[in-house]
């Protein structure tokens, strides 16, 4: 029986079901005095389609991996999505939470927030991220698929997109990359409505959208958005082609205002109670503000307990699978027992065998073991496999004919990667890392921002990381982007200095799941400095004293990455002129940071200190004081050699050693 029927025999029609949307969204946004009530009001007919006639979910289980992934990428709109939830009956959505929309501590926030509520499957609110992280969502599902069949995999990604996200740069990478793929479980629903906050879109574009979609491989249709079976129709095509799908919903923003509808006017601002009260007029809608009639809200009740059928159908194909124990531990996220000691035994043999290896090359050969021994890694690069080094043997390519794989050609995409990278991690079953240049974290920033705000194990591979690189000059050397990193909160950012403190990083970021992790790697040659092994990860307390003073400590030296080995020949000359110098290596600030402050003391010590760093010295300051002297980048850089570039800005031991005299007098 369809739906539609079985709303009808509740005595509920498809026009009052959408009104309940837009009656609950606009008295929300009313009472917190602040919202977007136009998109909900306007694309609530296409909600309801969608939520009553197809989408697969169970709001009693809102993690079961196999449910349909629903993304709002027009955020702004949040109020739909909470109204829908509250109105198929998520346990955590009671009518009081949109009471308090808005509000402090309440799971309705502003936009939505992954891990506020249930059923959130990403944060969305910067436009065309919600599209991109769909992408990656309909990714994943492909490659789960192709580990485990349809009878544990076989769900389809919806995403209600705007005319903002389409005009957002990220959208061309997002469709371009689904298109190529032929990501044929992924729905985009356009909400159509013509109109910006500034005003008419015809005064800032003119794209045809549906040739741009067509032009990247899309299945494309356009409906009246106000038509319920011709948006059915459209989601049974787009369901039977196995191509992406764009269906573009023509609506009215503020759909049932009859002063505002159809204008910028509905899009961010309450409606006001004169409005509303005849809005309520124009929508046959009697209901006090917040209230649902009973046979309503009972049609929406039934319609949120279609999945708990299939979910449970699901579980029983689970329990009987062969594949079970494999799928359950990839969906955690858990890594192998063994592989903190296979990385301890890889530590060893550097120790050893002490290589001279630039970190990105070292970042790879790390990747060996835990690729090895992680069978749900997923890497790839933005057109920089060979300079980024993420590629690993036994590495399959990602394609639209075999999604079997487990490397991801990105393309000249890094925004569109990083997001993807969140949509995968996301979506579960995988953990995501991906390479670019460091410099190029600025193009990946809004993503790398939403994998901190959503506590995301997604892995940046940012080589390159200095003006050690050299030649490519200053468009490709980083000045101020790892203190601009450290800056944002809940990311780490490793930058080691060798290949054992490479490893030692990959391993505290596989371990911190809730936190993204920034791996600045460098391209030139790096000696190794650790040559006595311990099974101690002295990275992950971010930063240890690598060489202790002999004796009393005149000073401490504190570095990171490439400047290391320059910290080390600074020490030896200084203590050739009878000054006792640590070196401190300090590869992740934020693990440091963490650390009981008894450590932190013993690792600082009380001597006046010294940081060089390869990069703007923003923030350096916590860690030296107001007596301490950095040796750094003050500058953009320059194109030449990289060991001309490191004398030329005096990044040198030298120039270490005479900041220490200065700052302890002896200069």
């Amino acid at each position: 029986m369809s739906a539609a029927a079985t709303n009808i025999e509740k005595g509920a029609s498809h026009a009052e079901m959408a009104n309940a949307i837009r009656a609950l969204a606009m008295d929300a946004v009313q009472k917190a005095n602040s919202g977007h009530p136009g998109m909900p009001m306007g694309m609530a007919d296409v909600a309801t389609v969608l939520f009553t006639r197809y989408i697969k979910i169970d709001p009693t289980a809102t993690n079961w991996p196999d449910r349909d992934r629903f993304v709002l990428s027009a955020g702004h709109g949040s109020m739909l999505q909470y109204a829908l939830h509250y109105l198929l009956g998520y346990p955590d959505m009671p009518i009081e939470e949109l009471h308090n929309f808005r509000q402090l501590g309440s799971r309705t926030p502003g936009h939505p927030e992954f891990g506020h509520a249930e059923g959130i499957e990403t944060t969305t609110g910067p436009l065309g991220q919600g599209l991109a992280t769909s992408v990656g969502m309909a990714l994943a599902e492909r490659m789960a698929n192709a580990r485990f069949g349809d009878e544990l995999v076989d769900h389809h990604t919806y995403a209600i997109v705007g005319d903002g996200c389409l005009m957002e740069g990220i959208s061309h990478e997002a469709i371009d990359m689904a298109g190529h793929l032929k990501l044929g479980r992924l729905i985009v629903l356009w909400d159509d409505n013509s109109i910006s906050i500034d005003g008419p879109t015809d005064l800032s574009t003119s794209t045809d959208q549906i040739a741009r979609f067509k032009a990247s491989c899309w299945h494309t249709v356009s409906v009246d958005g106000h038509d319920p079976e011709a948006v059915a129709q459209a989601l049974e095509a787009a369901h039977a082609d196995d191509r992406p799908s764009l269906i573009a919903c023509k609506t009215i923003i503020g759909k049932g205002s009859p002063n505002k509808q159809g204008t910028a006017a509905t899009h961010g601002a309450p409606l006001g109670h004169d409005e509303i009260a005849a809005t309520r007029e124009v929508l046959e809608w009697t209901a006090a503000p917040f209230d649902v009639p009973n046979e309503v809200l009972e049609a929406w009740r039934a319609s949120g307990t279609r999945g708990a059928d299939q979910r449970a159908a699901w579980q029983e194909r689970l329990d009987a699978s062969a594949k079970r124990r494999e799928f359950e531990v990839a969906i955690s996220g858990a890594l192998p027992e063994t592989l903190t000691a296979d990385i301890n035994a890889y530590k060893a043999k550097l120790s050893r065998e002490a290589p001279k290896v630039a970190t990105r090359k070292a970042s790879q050969m790390a990747l060996e073991v835990i690729n090895a021994a992680v069978p749900n890694m997923v890497g790839g690069s933005a057109d920089l496999t060979g300079s980024n080094n993420t590629r690993t043997k036994n590495m399959a390519a990602v394609t639209a004919d075999d999604f079997g794989g487990s490397y991801i050609y990105y393309g000249v995409r890094e925004h569109g990667m990083a997001a993807a990278m969140n949509g995968i991690s996301l979506h579960g079953g995988f953990i995501p890392y991906g390479g670019t240049f460091l410099v190029f974290t600025d193009y990946c920033r809004p993503a790398i921002r939403l994998s901190a705000l959503m506590g995301q194990r997604v892995i940046y591979v940012m080589t390159h990381d200095s003006i050690g690189l050299g030649e490519d000059g200053p468009t490709h050397q980083p000045i101020e982007q790892v203190p601009s990193l450290r800056a944002m909160p809940n990311l780490n950012v490793f930058r080691p200095a060798d290949a054992v403190e490479s490893a030692e990083c990959w391993l505290a970021a596989l371990q911190d799941t809730k936190t993204p992790s920034v791996l600045a790697l460098s391209r030139q040659g790096l000696p190794t400095l650790r040559t006595e092994h311990t099974n101690d990860n002295l990275c992950a307390n971010g930063a240890y004293v690598l060489r202790e003073a002999d004796g009393v400590r005149d000073v401490t030296i504190l570095a990171s990455g490439s400047e290391v080995e320059i910290a080390i020949e600074a020490a030896d000359a200084l203590s050739a002129s009878g000054i006792s110098a640590a070196v401190v290596s300090m590869p992740c600030w934020e693990k440091f940071d963490k650390q009981q402050q008894s450590y932190r003391d013993a690792v600082l010590g009380t001597a006046p200190r010294i940081a060089i760093e390869a990069a703007a010295g923003f923030g350096w300051e916590k860690w030296i004081g107001t007596s301490g002297r950095f040796v750094g980048m003050s500058s953009f850089g320059a194109s030449a050699p990289a060991g001309h570039l490191y004398e030329h800005f005096g990044l040198t031991s030298e120039a270490i050693a005479e900041a220490a005299r200065d700052a302890i007098g002896q200069a």
